[in-house]
């Protein structure tokens, strides 16, 4: 299942490149963090979170070990370690009818020690931006 959207979202994990994250997302696109109760609305905000995101977990150690498609987007299985915590989450992507931007992006986090150092490093890296 060809979805370019997801193909540019690799990419972007690739390279880092803010740019490419900023045309990846729709201007409506919507970020759900596991520690904030309520969703991050436009794009703004979501490229904010996502390029914090990446400052924080998508250092050397981070990899996708697993990935599950429908027509409308993927679920992507990731882990890392940060400060000897071992972290496992996934990334709920759903991208625009026609697969060419992400439009919802919600992160699953455990476990919960790794939840709360999440919260400490995302909260520091935001007041940076």
């Amino acid at each position: 299942m060809t979805l370019p959207a997801l193909d540019r979202w690799y990419d972007y994990m690739a390279t880092h490149d803010k740019a490419a994250l900023w045309d990846l997302l729709d201007p409506e696109a919507v970020f759900e963090s596991p520690v904030v109760h309520t969703p991050q609305r436009g794009r703004e905000i979501a490229f904010k979170y996502l390029v914090g995101a990446d400052q924080v977990l998508g250092g050397a150690g981070f990899r996708y070990i697993g990935e599950w498609r429908n027509a409308t987007g993927a679920i992507l299985e990731f882990e890392t370690e940060i400060e000897g915590i071992r972290i496992n989450g996934i990334d709920m992507i759903t991208l625009s009818d026609d697969g060419q931007r992400i439009v919802n992006f919600k992160v699953m986090i455990r476990p919960l020690k790794a939840i709360n150092l999440l919260h400490r490093l995302m909260g520091e890296q935001l007041a940076k931006a």
